[in-house]
């Protein structure tokens, strides 16, 4: 199966070519600031399945480029979908639990109602629609707290501070499902060949690593897998202001996605474990 993927340096998009033999297309072989070069890539790699692990994903500038954030994250994927639904392929598109307030604390399903909080949120929801609207066989895969070998993420930041500090303090009354991108990658890859063999299978659906935990349940977890000593003080978010608002609720529900594919939710202990062995190593 003729893989394309839209994303090249990122930490899935990575991961992907290192699971699989993939064709890769960074910035400079597509612009996702102009959808009709993303279309057109699409038209001459003629690939059997589309993978989209790019976006903008600057949550906090994204306050202040609405716009640009607007084109990459919500027309770039519109038009890759469209272009999908053209050739009669497969469209496999990452995205986010920022399309949810983060009310509550239950777990989002995937029909839950959307409202998301930032620019970041309303412009991966745009692409979302797009997708749905173009009318092709599509997988649309909301993840959450992305952490990795690669990249900027909580991981390495936790790991970078503990070099220099034996104390921090770490947001509490936040939560989520800590997600290894290796294992959003054969998630990925999983739904492509199955949804390239089974077009009814098309849909959103959740995936994120378990159990929930707070980020500083997480950092935590984080130091002591790394055997580095540092003392964890939660703090609520209201401590530490961000331009743009995050979810208290990161909670998703996975189980559609297990019922469909047969892709159970990850188990984030063995991603982070795996993650900082790698690390250490090199």
């Amino acid at each position: 199966m003729k893989i394309l993927v839209f994303g090249k340096s990122g930490q899935v998009a990575t991961a992907l070519q290192q699971r699989a033999d993939v064709t890769a297309l960074g910035r400079a072989d597509a612009d996702l600031t102009n959808s009709a070069a993303c279309a057109a890539a699409i038209a001459a790699h003629a690939p059997d399945v589309v993978i989209n692990a790019a976006a903008y994903t600057a949550v906090d500038k994204a306050e202040e480029e609405e716009a640009i954030a607007l084109t990459v994250n919500g027309d770039a994927p519109t038009a890759m979908a469209q272009a999908c639904a053209s050739a009669g392929i497969p469209f496999v598109h990452i995205s986010t639990d920022y399309v949810f307030d983060g009310s509550g604390d239950a777990p989002w399903p995937t029909d839950a109602p959307t409202g998301p909080l930032g620019a970041y949120g309303r412009t991966k929801l745009a692409g979302e629609d797009g997708i749905r609207a173009a009318g092709g066989t599509f997988a649309i895969l909301r993840t959450a707290w992305v952490f990795s070998e690669t990249g900027n993420n909580f991981v390495k930041t936790m790991l970078r501070l503990a070099e220099t500090r034996d104390a921090l303090n770490v947001v509490n009354d936040q939560f989520g499902g800590p997600t290894d991108a290796d294992a959003i990658a054969a998630a990925c890859l999983e739904i492509a060949a199955q949804l390239h063999a089974d077009a009814s299978k098309s849909g959103t659906y959740h995936f994120a690593g378990m159990p929930h935990v707070s980020w500083a349940d997480f950092a935590n977890a984080i130091f002591d897998t790394a055997s580095k000593t540092v003392a964890v003080s939660g703090i609520p978010a209201s401590e530490y202001p961000t331009p743009a608002v995050r979810p208290s609720n990161s909670r998703l529900d996975c189980d559609a996605l297990t019922a469909t594919f047969g892709i159970p939710a990850p188990k984030w202990q063995d991603g982070l474990t795996r993650v900082i062995k790698s690390l250490q190593a090199s």
